[in-house]
């Protein structure tokens, strides 16, 4: 089946673009959520006349995720966690610890953007990488220190 994307779906494509799904796929998530149109006269002519409108939103998605991006690129966080034996930490640092911390740091993100593996269960420093958005991945240094007795993060 094909349809229009009115916005833009990473497994699928961009908004604006002509793309084939499974019939159920389109049926009952992508159209009743607004997220695509099926394609037929009507709805191509009027794809031709929206074509500059998302071209400026596709645009200012870029400008938006480049900024992010050279915000995170420009942060090395440091998360304090108790530690034990062999420098484990006593739980573990999760994207939620990874977005207060960067909040803390003045870049606000969603935790879900945030791309872990799995949770950061000993000292060390890491690579994260972090969607900043329209197909724009930024890599995060975060180093994982031991808590020192005074302090209370």
């Amino acid at each position: 089946m094909e349809i229009i994307l009115k916005e833009t779906i990473d497994t699928l494509g961009r908004e604006g673009d002509i793309v084939k799904v499974k019939p159920g796929y389109a049926r009952n998530f992508l159209i009743p959520k607004k997220k695509a149109v099926l394609v037929n006269k009507s709805t191509l002519a009027q794809l031709k006349q929206e074509q500059d409108a998302i071209k400026a939103r596709i645009a200012t998605a870029k400008e938006k995720a480049e900024m992010l991006a050279a915000q995170i690129q420009k942060v090395t966080l440091e998360i304090a966690k108790k530690a034990g034996d062999e420098n484990r930490i006593f739980g573990s640092v999760t994207s939620g610890d990874i977005a207060d911390a960067l909040a803390k740091a003045g870049v606000t993100v969603d935790k879900r953007v945030i791309l872990l593996s799995e949770p950061i269960k000993a000292l060390g420093e890491y690579k994260v990488t972090i969607k900043a958005g329209y197909q724009k991945n930024v890599e995060l240094t975060v180093q994982v220190i031991a808590e020192v007795a005074g302090d209370q993060a």
